[in-house]
Parts: C-alpha cells; structure tokens; sequence
C-alpha cells in the first residue's frame, strides 16, 4: 500500500471497504489477468455536506454518504467497465466478468451498471475536517458572512452563502500488482450579492476553497473578502454600460480568466482527442502553435489547490507537466490507456467523476507561467481594446478549437487607461490561433481562488486554473453597443 500525503495505513482502507489485498488479487487474477491488455478496480467512498444560508435563514442543510466500486478491463482501444453500489465479492466478480465482456467483444466502448443485492449502508464514521469540524462553526462563518456582504453596500438587498464540503476514500488495485488508496478533503465557499438601485437588479458572486479545512477561510478574514467582492461585483454591474463590438485589442487579467486557457486549448492537449485526431493540436508535436512568450502547464501537485490530487484515479502519481514550451507543443496530459496506445508516459490526469465512470484524460490545475512585463505597462499599451477581469460560461469545439467566452467583468481601455465597466462582452475566437497572438505577458500570476469545476463527456470533477496578465492582439469581441 503507498503512503500518501495524508498517511493512512492499509487497514484503514481495508476497513473501509471491508475488502483485503487478497480478495482484490482475486477478483483481478480469476477474471481479468491475462484475459485483457489491462485492468483495474476502483473503490470509492464519498461524503458529501451542503450548508446555505440565504435571507439570514438556514435554507438548506444536508449530508450524503454513498459508496461503489468500478472494474475496467482494457482490450487494444475499447473499453469494458462494470460499477456496482454493492461492495461485495459477489458483485465486484460479476463487474468483472461484465466489463472483460465488453472489451472482448464490442466495436466500441460502454458502461453498464451491476444491480445492488441489499440496501445502501452508511457503514463508516464521518471522518476528519472538513466534515468534522462543528456545525456550529459552519453556520457562524455563513452568518458572518451575509452581514459583511449587506454591510458592504446599502444596495445589496439580497444575499446567499453557501459552504460545500465533501471527502472522497479511494482505493485503486491493478492488474500490475500495485494497489493505492487517497483520502481527498474538498471545500468550498459562495458568495452570492444582489444590488439594486433605480429599478435595476444585478447579481455578484464570489468564492473560493480547495483541499483546505475550515480554518482557510479564517486566515486573514478571508471570508470577509470574499463577502465584500461578491456586493462589489453586483454594484460594480449597476453602471456598467452596453459593451463595444468588433476586432480589438484584449487584455485577459490575472487569476480565474485562465479559465479562458482551460477551456480554449487546455481541453485540446488531452491524449485522447489528440490519438483520435480529432483536436486542433493532433499531430503538431514539436512544432510552434503558440507566441514564443506562451507557456501552458499542467500541475497536479500544488499543494491544497482544488484540482490537485495525491495519485489520479487510475493510481498514479499527478505531476507536472509542461504542454507547450516558449510556443513548441512539447506534451499531452495522458491517462494509462492512452499513454499506452500513443507510446507515451501516463502523467497522472487519468480522472473520473466517480465509481460510476471509467476514468479519461483531463486536466487539474492548468496554467500560463508569469513573463516579464508589468502589467499597468500592459494596460498602457493599449490605445482602444477590453480589460477581461472574470468569465462566467463558455463554449469550445475542440476538433477546431474555436470558442465562444462571456465576460462577467469587463472594462473598457481608452488611450492607456481603464475606464467604464461594460456588459454584455463576449470573447470570439480560437484558441490556438489567439495563443499566436499573444504579445504581452504580465508578471502577476495568480491562481483562481478554487471554485473550478470541468464537464467532459457527462463527467465534472474540480480543476484549477492560473494566468498572469496578457495582451492578446485581434481578438473578435462581440457587444450590445450600437
């Protein structure tokens, strides 16, 4: 059993899930060794707790326990998986032998899932922060934070804050030998204000967390910053006026526009669409298909950030992992089965929603290093273009790479100086060709404050994002202005 940064010993998992090393050598050795290219099994327990407060009410407050396991036999590229919620030999052999079928014999990939044999259990003790720490204490920061949002503008007539915490038990045995188990913590606080003024109703919203205990939000009143950007935000909205529309000049800021990079090239440097060839990076190994002042990396390993991990969900370690170097395709992000299909090393982005999932290649943190330039030398440089501060949702298309982004908080800059906030902003483009036309790298990196979550093909899991200040040259901006 590895030791991973929160130590536990193997009988904490065997505990767990009432399984031992031996009966998971059998499951794997009478059914899937030698019958299959590769094989694992993946146990999961998961607690989950939401606490909202809205009106300076307790609206909601709930926990749930559920627990699974998923088997996956690998045959040349397909695929066979089998889940159960029934940890028990009898079903963990009849996965399988389901998912040893389905590599065997179908044309393509599929999922299906072994009925439960008895009523769902919550066998186990809640364990360790965040889940242990007092309710009481949960619900305090929540209050102090609606009045601090409230407090912070005598526009803000409404607010709701909410605080998610769950913790996930995994255990992964291969066909290899090798078995691994995590323990991964995840919290999160919202902040959600509404202002008004004249008629005219805006919403702000505000969070943060990661692989943190309560205590996170503590540290320097950090709730208290969140609280008053999310009242900033809403009242922020309340002048803002029509954005412009046309090719201009765009300067993403530092922190959660990395988003932008997520999803507009991030997505395409993953194994899978690249063996397909169906992204826009396929078969660019080696060659330019950045600015030389462009660098994208993909890190598992930062400590307490919300898409990092111990090991993926296939068992192995996370790391880092250059993808583009000084504009040169240099990586992809790869999980076992594509790694292995593409020759390449596994770099510990295999991931899954849950048991109920076969794990793919995705990112964790993904992020643009800091250059050299100042940042307000940036925003000078611009005569006319848009500042882009924060993102709400977006489109791409990976198989070309184009994208559709709409700014949450956008201003105006005229001559060198940022000036009116705009809404209504929207990012057209594509991502490889805009990596192309990056001309300014700002100095600040910063990471999101860890509120990130990322949807492939029906599965989300939390990821990371991080970018300092850039200048991008040419972008298409779509706007309501007349």
């Amino acid at each position: 059993m590895t030791e991973l940064a929160r130590t536990r010993p193997e009988s904490f998992f065997a505990d767990r899930f009432n399984v031992t090393r031996s009966l998971l050598e059998r499951v794997l050795g009478s059914n899937l060794i030698g019958r299959a290219d590769d094989a694992d099994i993946y146990l999961e327990y998961r607690v989950n707790e939401e606490l909202q407060l809205e009106e300076g009410t307790v609206k909601k407050a709930s926990r749930h326990v559920s627990q699974g396991a998923g088997v996956r036999a690998l045959s040349g590229t397909r695929t066979g998986y089998a889940h159960t919620d029934d940890i028990s030999l009898q079903n963990l052999e009849e996965a399988a032998r389901q998912a040893r079928a389905i590599a065997d014999r179908a044309s393509t990939s599929g999922v299906v899932a072994v009925p439960s044999r008895g009523r769902p259990h919550d066998l186990y003790a809640l364990a360790e922060p965040p889940l242990a720490t007092d309710l009481a204490r949960k619900l305090d920061l929540l209050r102090k934070v609606d009045g601090a949002a409230r407090a912070a503008d005598p526009r803000v007539t409404q607010v709701i804050v909410s605080l998610t915490s769950e913790e996930v038990v995994t255990l992964i045995a291969t066909a290899s030998g090798w078995t691994v188990g995590d323990v991964r913590p995840l919290t999160r606080l919202n902040v959600t204000a509404i202002a008004e003024e004249r008629g005219k109703r805006e919403i702000g919203a505000h969070g943060g967390g990661g692989r943190v205990a309560l205590d996170f939000f503590l540290e320097d009143e950090r709730w208290r910053r969140f609280a008053r950007e999310a009242a900033r935000q809403a009242v922020l909205k309340l002048r803002a006026v029509d954005a412009p529309a046309g090719t201009m000049t765009v300067v993403l800021g530092p922190g959660w526009p990395g988003i932008l990079l997520h999803e507009a090239v991030g997505h395409g440097l993953e194994g899978d669409f690249n063996r397909k060839g169906t992204s826009a990076f396929a078969g660019r190994m080696g060659q330019k298909v950045a600015s030389e002042l462009v660098t994208v990396i993909d890190d598992g390993t930062i400590p307490n950030r919300r898409g990092s991990l111990n090991v993926d969900d296939e068992g192995t370690p996370t790391g880092r992992t250059v993808l583009i170097e000084k504009g040169i395709l240099v990586g992809y992000m790869q999980d076992r089965l594509n790694a292995r299909l593409m020759g390449m090393a596994a770099t510990g982005n295999g991931r899954r929603e849950s048991y109920a999932y076969p794990p793919m290649p995705r990112m964790t943190n993904t992020f643009m290093p800091a250059g050299e330039d100042d940042p307000e030398d940036i925003i000078k440089s611009v005569r006319r273009g848009l500042y882009a501060v924060s993102f709400g949702g977006g489109q791409v298309d990976i198989t070309n790479g184009k994208f559709v982004f709409s700014a949450s908080e956008a201003y105006l800059v005229e001559d060198g100086r940022v000036t009116s906030p705009v809404k209504g902003a929207t990012l057209i483009g594509n991502g490889p060709e805009a990596l192309t036309r990056v001309v300014r790298v700002g100095r600040d990196l910063k990471l999101d404050e860890g509120v990130g979550t990322c949807g492939k093909e029906g599965q989300s899991v939390p990821v990371g994002v991080g970018l300092p200040t850039i200048r991008i040259d040419d972008l298409t901006v779509g706007g309501t202005a007349v």
